[in-house]
């Protein structure tokens, strides 16, 4: 889950250094594996719900209704206001949307964006829902989102930087005539739920401005990766609610989310799915 504190990180502004990004050992990511787990295991629960007719809201009591039930607890429930346990985002809605009673329909994509508390960890991921046969351009754009993130996922590595994340979602999304959103950002995670360093998901914004190598990766560090992928342009609004934002231009827009760790050679991925779930398929039409 992103958050509106994590709005508009830069060069300049961010207080991101090697030194203040904690650094998390092998309990902590015994204890990262468990929630990440189990927050992939509520969306994958969830999918059998996504269907025409349902609301929002019902997937809303569905998802604390998993997390009591498996001694967790919804991190977003009450966080800065937020008045619900999961965020759900429906077509044109970028982040944060807030579960509500109006249902979904034929053709509508979804993302449901989960964070569970699991013995003090933070499990945190998203993914996105096609509700019943979809039309062609929002497939294209959950698969370039998709792949947007699998792409900064392989950048993850010990010396690799936090900027080199951003780099390569930047170039697959504008090379495929999407914008990346510029307002939010991915973050660290693992004893709390939101921590440095910031994950910008570009390098360079719209102004054109060089947002720097970021923090170099090393082993211990925990964070998300959660790019927003526009069909227009990148522009977002967030809506008298104070929590949802949209984009302006009302195309559509597509996420999804993964908690990773940087390993000693590599990364670790706490968040896939169990079930495989982690895209979703499309209806024929």
């Amino acid at each position: 889950m992103t958050t509106l504190g994590l709005a508009r990180t830069s060069k300049s502004s961010t207080a991101d250094t090697d030194a203040a990004v904690r650094l998390y050992g092998p309990d902590a990511f015994e204890g990262m594996r468990h929630a990440g787990r189990l927050a992939a295991e509520a969306l994958d629960m969830l999918q059998d719900y996504v269907k025409p007719g349902v609301t929002t809201e019902r997937l809303d009591a569905l998802s604390y209704e998993f997390a009591m039930d498996h001694k967790a607890y919804p991190a977003p429930l009450y966080y800065r206001g937020f008045p619900k346990s999961i965020c759900t985002s429906i077509n044109h809605v970028v982040c944060h949307g807030i579960p509500g009673p109006k249902p979904l329909r034929e053709g509508d994509i979804l993302n449901i964006d989960v964070t569970l508390i699991l013995d003090g960890w933070y499990g945190d991921t998203s993914r996105m829902y096609a509700v019943g046969a979809i039309p062609r351009k929002a497939e294209r754009l959950i698969d370039v989102t998709y792949e947007a993130l699998q792409r900064g996922i392989s950048i993850v590595r010990p010396g690799a930087t936090t900027g080199d994340i951003g780099r390569v979602i930047e170039a697959y999304a504008r090379a495929e005539r999407c914008s990346v959103v510029e307002d939010f950002c991915g973050h660290g995670l693992g004893a709390v739920f939101h921590d440095r360093p910031n994950i910008l998901h570009y390098r360079v914004n719209t102004k054109g401005e060089d947002q720097g190598p970021g923090v170099t990766m090393q082993p211990g560090m925990i964070f998300t990766i959660e790019p927003m992928i526009n069909l227009g342009k990148a522009f977002v609004k967030i809506l008298p609610d104070g929590w949802t934002a949209v984009t302006r231009d009302r195309e559509l827009s597509a996420q999804f989310e993964h908690t990773v760790g940087v390993t000693k050679d590599g990364c670790e991925v706490f968040t896939y799915s169990p079930k495989g779930l982690d895209k979703p398929t499309f209806s024929a039409k």
